[in-house]
């Protein structure tokens, strides 16, 4: 036993050596989450290789141990990327200390996610997400980052250490990093979720807060249970004065962003999507789905031989509501515009009315408006002018577009479509303009 012991070390340390950056298999207790890691050791390297040689605005550590000195930090174990679960879920979850410092009077929670967000997080995502887009063992990416924030309180400037985490699953991610604007960007954002020390926080690439905090000036903020060292800064982002007086923090425990005194609940177990399951919601639903095809069918065109029902769809439950789409003549073209049409001309008309059928939280995950489109005017067979068209949306993009909070191409972005069976990009503007 003591010589398998003697024979495992210097491997274990060999290892350490030349992946720096990447937390030992040996040290992960769940098996099947060291199995992956020992598999995807060299790619982790090349990621943390990646990450290292990324320039950022201020200094940042690869670190397991977040809201630590940079000092300590540069003598600190670095080993941060690693395999680990959220909401049941494998993701690839990196770590690290960003040491820049915010000033809480003049730059808001959102504001403060935001900037980390897009100096530290997608820089991260960018390494990472090319090097495991195509893996079906990673479902996700969980990037938790510590940077610092500042403030007065009773007439002393203050700062302490604030943890941002963000989760995106992998079609989120790559929706993201594929974006050409930021309108496609917010809307992969919309698919993930983010914590500012462990309470949800929206982050908005066009750099404005949430409309409720307009014109609110944010107060200093701070807890008892930290000590508050002192600071000079005054610019809006500073690097830390005294990064050696910030206490710190555990081994980080993923995907738990801090250990706060009122922790929000773990998320969610995946949601049942058995046949099962389908008939009880779909039995509990009934009355509201009925009353929904009776008052919306003039303008939803709902068919009589598929009725409304609830559907398995991308690990999730989705109300499919079947319906015809007629088209004037002139909507002739590619198959992209016929669906660009047929979003703009009939299904956007749709949400908000649907949607007030479905009040507070639910127990699915999106609508699918499942269409055919026909051609007025034209003699042919059907099958020559008509398309079958399928718009799922996540519900959370349907309440942003509904509260006039998201543009229809962001709940395109979104969600998925469907043509004929085959998934498509859709971009309205390019779709409606072209013939072809």
């Amino acid at each position: 036993m003591h010589k398998n012991r003697a024979a495992w070390l210097p491997l274990i340390f060999l290892v350490s050596a030349c992946f720096a950056q990447v937390v030992n298999p040996v040290e992960l207790k769940d098996p099947d989450l060291r199995v992956l890691q020992q598999k995807y050791l060299d790619d982790l390297k090349t990621v943390g290789d990646d990450i290292l040689g990324t320039h950022f605005e201020y200094p940042f550590y690869l670190s397991r141990a977040l809201d630590i000195d940079e000092p300590l930090q540069q003598r600190a174990d670095q080993r941060s990327l690693r395999f680990d679960r959220y909401g049941g879920k494998v993701v690839l979850a990196i770590s690290g200390n960003y040491y820049a410092a915010y000033s809480t009077e003049k730059i808001h929670e959102d504001q403060r996610a935001r900037t980390t967000f897009l100096e530290v997080v997608m820089p991260i995502l960018k390494d990472a997400v090319p090097r495991f887009q195509a893996n079906r063992d990673i479902k996700g990416y969980a990037v938790e980052v510590s940077h610092h924030i500042t403030g007065k309180v009773m007439g002393v400037t203050i700062e302490k250490p604030e943890n941002l985490m963000v989760f995106l699953p992998q079609n989120a991610a790559l929706k993201l990093l594929a974006a050409k604007d930021d309108t496609a960007r917010q809307a992969a954002l919309l698919e993930g979720q983010a914590f500012l020390n462990a309470a949800p926080v929206s982050i908005w690439l066009n750099g404005g807060p949430p409309k409720k905090m307009a014109g609110s000036a944010p107060p200093p903020d701070t807890t008892d249970d930290q000590e508050p060292t002192t600071s000079s800064a005054t610019a809006e982002i500073v690097p830390p004065d005294n990064p050696s007086a910030v206490p710190s923090s555990p081994p980080l425990q993923f995907p738990k962003a801090v250990k706060p005194k009122d922790a929000p609940p773990p998320p969610p177990p995946p949601r049942d999507t058995s046949p099962e399951a389908l008939a009880s919601l779909q039995t509990s639903s009934q009355d509201t789905i009925s009353s929904l095809t009776k008052d919306l069918d003039s303008q939803a065109h709902f068919v009589s031989y598929a009725a409304p029902k609830f559907v398995a769809f991308r690990q999730g439950i989705y109300l499919e509501l079947s319906m015809n789409t007629p088209l004037p003549a002139s909507a002739n073209g590619s198959r992209y515009k016929l669906a660009a049409e047929a979003f703009d001309e009939h299904i956007a008309h749709l949400v908000r009315p649907t949607l007030g059928y479905f009040k507070g939280e639910q127990k699915f995950d999106g609508i699918g408006f499942s269409t055919t489109v026909h051609l007025e005017g034209k003699a042919q067979a059907a099958a020559t002018n008509s398309e079958a068209i399928e718009f799922f949306f996540p519900l959370a993009a349907l309440h942003c577009y509904e509260s006039y909070d998201c543009t229809g191409q962001q709940l395109i972005d979104a969600g998925t479509v469907l043509i004929n069976g085959e998934r498509v990009g859709l971009d309205l503007q390019n779709a409606e303009a072209s013939p072809h």
